[in-house]
């Protein structure tokens, strides 16, 4: 080969390795601490975390031993587990679930008296404090943990993505000056709106009102009152059983408020074509529906029995993750309902299986959800109202009947209600002919579903996935060590700074002192005509 043929080979190769870097996407494999919280939380998590790996990003969880539902995954995650002891609180077993519906169920009832209401909110109140008392001594296990503590600063991880429920994940970040993503729809007493971004009441609902966007005057006033409520629970339950360890472990100056409003991202579970419409902030990334994917072929024994059912279609039911066992009276009562419909019914159910169900249901521990209300014989979806379940029916455009029970359960089904794409049933008074009828009028009606479809179609309708757009920011803030530049900065303000009180009242104390020198000048000018009046009147006597 002479020198001009070996040179223009060269250079062929080298044009040629050229055009193949540049024509890879560049991936950037970012390290990242998972600080989750457990439940159904938990479950759209790992569908993040799952996508993250599969992104080449290197994932460690920092869970608790004895977690429901968080477990040993080798092939997606690491797992750093803190040895914990002692209850979660009364959510942990069935008779304490059982406790909290009750409570939730009744204090959802608006028309109930106020020193009723009171009560029941003060057991929900302590409920929800034991459990943090909880979250409180795994914060502590972690902090007191000298060796984990190592292995973290050791680990030099890029970021750290967390549900701010779990405090733990926000101190960790500020301690060791990590990037901070959230995961999240909601904090403990409010919605992750109301916490961070301007939510005037007369038009935002709040957390747990069952309200719209549209409120009358009468439930402004009951809006704002509840807001202070869940206010008060937040800074004077909640927050004290962290400010002391923000104190001890991140600063003297440090409050709980201010570690988690120091967030670069939040990814938030909701979509406006559900929620209504608010003020948002610049790193607020909204990714609803994030969890939704086309459906999957039924295995051959569930197909069978969905193809049983003819030209009716089927009923998909569904009570969410943490609510394995319901009441018996209560079961009985579905079952009765759905042994009356002409629809075979597919029923999601973990208790004791009732003496009455209909030859037309089957009840199974587990169903596959997305794939079963992406089947074009899945005529409604019976649901809690749980996020991740109403936006895949959204997703698959499947109108629902709602059973809410607990937390924002209600004011989700309060939205797709006031969508047009759902029916809600009060399960504190729940008799069978109200679900039969309502089954009927979801399915029988067309206006339903096509609503449904409609929001399917706004939902579908974006320049890229919820899953994506999840994806992109996480990495945007590892790549970048934060996003700064989006956060604002009102979370280190005083609240009289932030409300602009100190502002409020220097105005008014300039207002009222030239209004007193006027008022001042004008009687002082007014003695003097007076003097002049009487000196000019006893000149002319």
């Amino acid at each position: 080969m002479g020198f001009s043929q070996w040179n223009t080979s060269v250079l062929v190769t080298c044009a040629l390795g050229i055009i193949i870097t540049l024509s890879c996407s560049v991936t950037y494999g970012a390290n990242i601490l998972v600080v989750p919280f457990d439940g159904s939380h938990w479950v759209n998590m790992r569908v993040l975390v799952k996508e993250l790996r599969r992104h080449e990003h290197n994932i460690t969880v920092l869970h608790s031993s004895t977690s429901w539902y968080i477990k040993k995954e080798p092939e997606f995650y690491q797992s750093l587990i803190i040895e914990s002891h002692g209850s979660k609180g009364m959510t942990e077993d069935a008779n304490g679930m059982q406790t909290l519906v009750q409570g939730s169920l009744a204090i959802s009832n608006i028309n109930i008296p106020l020193w009723t209401f009171l009560q029941l909110q003060f057991q929900l109140t302590t409920l929800m404090h034991e459990g943090h008392l909880w979250l409180r001594r795994f914060t502590i296990s972690i902090f007191e943990n000298k060796a984990l503590l190592e292995q973290i600063a050791d680990a030099n991880f890029d970021l750290i993505l967390a549900d701010p429920i779990v405090c733990a994940g926000p101190m960790l970040a500020y301690y060791f000056n990590i990037p901070l993503v959230y995961n999240v729809r909601w904090l403990t007493a409010e919605d992750a709106h109301f916490f961070a971004a301007p939510s005037p009441p007369s038009y935002v609902p709040v957390f747990r009102s069952q309200l719209t966007d549209k409120m009358s005057f009468l439930q402004q006033i009951r809006n704002v009152l509840q807001h202070f409520l869940q206010f008060g629970i937040s800074e004077f339950v909640i927050n004290p059983l962290y400010d002391d360890l923000c104190q001890k472990y991140l600063g003297r100056d440090i409050n709980i408020k201010m570690v988690l409003l120091r967030a670069d991202v939040w990814l938030i579970r909701i979509d406006f074509v559900l929620e209504f419409t608010r003020p948002t902030m610049p790193n607020f990334v909204y990714i609803g529906g994030f969890q939704c994917q086309p459906s999957k072929p039924l295995d051959e024994e569930l197909q069978t029995f969905v193809d049983s059912s003819g030209e009716h279609g089927i009923v998909v039911m569904s009570l969410g993750t943490l609510i394995d066992t319901l009441s018996l009276d209560l079961t009985m009562k579905i079952a009765e309902a759905l042994a009356q419909i002409p629809q075979k019914v597919i029923w999601r159910h973990n208790g004791d299986i009732p003496t009455n169900t209909g030859n037309n249901t089957l009840i199974t521990k587990w169903i596959p959800q997305n794939d079963l209300l992406g089947h074009t014989k899945t005529r409604a979806f019976i649901s809690h109202g749980g996020t991740n379940g109403l936006y895949e029916a959204i997703y698959h455009g499947v109108p629902v009947v709602g059973l809410p029970l607990l937390y924002d359960q209600f004011d989700n089904m309060v939205r797709l209600e006031t969508r047009g794409a759902a029916k809600v049933v009060n399960v504190a008074s729940l008799q069978s002919s109200d679900l039969v009828w309502a089954l009927n009028d979801v399915i029988n009606n067309s206006t339903y579903r096509e609503n449904m479809q409609k929001l399917s179609l706004l939902h579908r309708d974006q320049p890229d996935t919820p899953m994506e757009r999840a994806i992109f920011w996480i990495a945007y803030t590892a790549r970048h060590k934060g996003a700064a530049q989006l956060r604002s900065e009102s979370y280190k303000l005083p609240w009289y700074v932030y409300y602009s009180v100190d502002v409020i009242i220097f105005l008014g104390s300039i207002t009222l002192i030239i209004v007193l020198l006027i008022v001042f000048t004008m009687k002082k000018l007014f003695v003097l005509l007076k003097r002049k009046e009487k000196v000019q009147v006893c000149t002319s006597i």
